[in-house]
């Protein structure tokens, strides 16, 4: 596939950063993403070489890439989060399928790259509603404010270098765990290649006290890391049917395989003696 133009009517120019929101970023310079587009689906890239999201034209909350399905496996541990919170908007497909399936959860994205956000009716991207809010700010500083109290956190920011020192900080994985319930949980998308990657791992397991498990993707290019602020992860306490329960036909169809699948590596790891 090649570049294409955006239409006029999804060319919006990008919204200015939330002045209210911790830190000033509104000088900064931000990369661009563009679409490529074939009819049938649309994917969002800052570099020909890195896919950052995927969607079906006429099925836009399907997860279309694997590691997303495996991001959900947060379902083990909160199958009914009341608030979710996100850092990393990309096409959305997180966001979309969290809407459209956790009728009961609310979900705040937070998103630095104001041309992403641009993009967001490209990608079908629910407006804004009492259950979903997308704001432009600074994931990292947004997590050190007071008060936040999230059930679930995922962490899927990247830019044309990767992903930013800020989001992979010993500093930001200790934000994570003081933003998140008592019983809440984490999960980090990783490129499982990264020379650092090791580093990565060893610094949310520090912040959670152990208390994590790496679950590679089906296709092994990236690895999500799953960290609970709760009692100490063992597959023996969670529960496929639990995690499924509260989700429509097709929302069980699409994640009863992956999820089964990260529950079966979590107990390869427990038979093994991993933490």
């Amino acid at each position: 596939m090649t570049p294409t133009a955006l239409p006029p009517e999804t060319a919006a120019q990008p919204p200015a950063p939330v002045s209210a929101l911790p830190g000033d970023f509104s000088s900064l310079q931000f990369t661009p993403p563009f679409v490529q587009d074939n009819g049938g689906a649309k994917s969002l890239h800052f570099t020909h070489g890195e896919l950052q999201s995927m969607m079906l034209t006429d099925f836009p909350w399907r997860l279309e890439l694997d590691y997303t399905r495996t991001m959900m496996g947060f379902l083990l541990f909160q199958p009914a989060p009341a608030h979710i919170g996100m850092i990393g908007l990309g096409g959305g497909s997180l966001a979309k399928f969290c809407h459209r399936h956790l009728r009961t959860s609310r979900m705040t994205v937070l998103e630095i790259n104001p041309h992403v956000i641009a993009l967001r009716q490209a990608f079908q991207v629910p407006d804004d509603d009492e259950r979903l809010a997308v704001i432009a700010a600074d994931g990292a500083l947004f997590l050190q404010a007071d008060g936040l109290a999230f059930e679930v956190l995922l962490i899927d920011g990247f830019d044309h270098q990767g992903q930013p020192a800020a989001l992979c900080s010993q500093r930001f994985y200790d934000d994570c765990f003081a933003a998140l319930t008592p019983h809440g949980v984490l999960a980090v998308n990783l490129h499982y290649d990264h020379p650092d990657y090791p580093v990565l791992v060893e610094r949310i397991k520090r912040s959670f006290g152990g208390n994590a498990v790496e679950i590679l993707s089906a296709e092994k290019s990236n690895s999500i890391v799953l960290a609970s602020r709760g009692p100490a992860i063992s597959p023996r306490t969670l529960s496929l049917r639990r995690s499924l329960d509260g989700l429509s036909e097709e929302a069980r169809q699409q994640l009863k395989p992956e999820l089964g699948r990260v529950l079966w590596e979590m107990k390869n790891l427990d038979d093994d003696g991993a933490p």
